[in-house]
């Protein structure tokens, strides 16, 4: 899909407008899965997700080769949405991004505030997506699929960053949304030669990617019904999945409540405020516990975009639950 030079370029990109995040060892977590634990801050962003990295390689190059191109418009439940909002806006380019009905509000407002014009339509993404797709060919605008090539070598900077700072990590939890933070995570890794092994991790409430990478082929289902939204997909990309399975180990799926577990460890052990797919990974991590002991574990919290009102209800109001749901001693 690219090669280094490419990806290297891309980060030059992406980095006038999105310092490096941090990648740091947690010892509290270590503690909690008896592993070196080395965390991905792409909840660091301006946009508060790892999706801002795509937006902006995707938008660069549309503005060098098509600066006529009237506007942009896509589908999203929130991450992707931000990231082409705040890269367009960077490029003076307009953007209309489409949502389901009952969307994160807070999300919807930020989409807003970078400049995105934002059309509420259906009852769950794939309606939106699908809308969004009509619009494109009645206004004569450029649709932006959740997973192309530009948005994989974007968001596979925020892999470079970490596997230069950490090389020698054994296994890398990757949440999956659409694909194309695990696909950039397994190119990158390949392109730098290293041995780490990555597992992707999604819903048991949307596991179309977890059933996809079983078959060997495309499986859609017909709901999603997660509150961790970013990883609320129901039919997965078919390059997506070629390029997962090829490299992820496997695919983890973990619970709503497993994840509202895992949002609270990273609350307590190093204060940081997760979305649902941001502590996918780290849920899959206290799932696995036990085959991770004395190993160096890394994790991507791809973003920290929640409602308040959704922390609230999902997270803080079972507070009182097991710290280390179906974790191993």
């Amino acid at each position: 899909m690219f090669d280094l030079d490419q990806l290297e370029r891309a980060h030059a990109i992406v980095g006038a407008a999105v310092p490096p995040t941090p990648a740091h060892a947690w010892p509290l977590l270590a503690e909690r899965l008896g592993a070196t634990v080395i965390v991905k801050h792409e909840n660091h962003t301006p946009t508060g997700a790892f999706k801002v990295r795509g937006g902006l390689v995707y938008l660069e190059r549309l503005k060098r080769e098509r600066p006529g191109t009237a506007g942009i418009i896509s589908a999203t439940t929130g991450n992707h949405g931000q990231s082409l909002a705040f890269a367009a806006s960077r490029y003076g380019v307009p953007a209309t991004i489409y949502v389901p009905l009952g969307n994160s509000v807070e999300k919807n407002r930020a989409m807003r505030a970078f400049g995105a014009n934002l059309v509420e339509h259906g009852s769950d993404f794939q309606i939106a997506r699908e809308e969004a797709g009509r619009r494109a060919i009645q206004d004569g605008l450029e649709l932006v699929p959740s997973f192309h090539s530009d948005l994989v070598l974007g968001v596979a900077t925020y892999a470079l960053e970490l596997f230069r700072k950490a090389r020698d990590l054994d296994i890398l939890y990757v949440p999956i949304g659409q694909g194309s933070g695990i696909s950039g995570c397994i190119l990158a890794r390949d392109l730098l030669g290293l041995k780490t092994e990555i597992v992707g991790v999604q819903s048991t409430e949307a596991p179309s990617y977890a059933l996809s990478f079983a078959a060997g082929t495309v499986v859609r289902t017909n709901s999603s019904n997660t509150r961790a939204d970013g990883m609320a997909t129901r039919v997965p990309d078919a390059d997506a999945l070629d390029i997962i399975r090829k490299g992820a180990s496997r695919i983890v799926q973990v619970t709503d409540t497993e994840i509202a577990v895992a949002m609270r460890a990273y609350w307590t052990d190093t204060h940081n405020l997760t979305e649902g797919a941001g502590a996918a990974a780290l849920a899959a991590a206290l799932q696995e516990k036990a085959r991770l002991r004395g190993k160096r574990v890394g994790l991507v919290m791809s973003g920290g975009n929640i409602d308040f009102d959704l922390f609230n209800r999902w997270v803080v109001a079972d507070s009182n639950a097991p710290t280390d749901a179906r974790a191993p001693a």
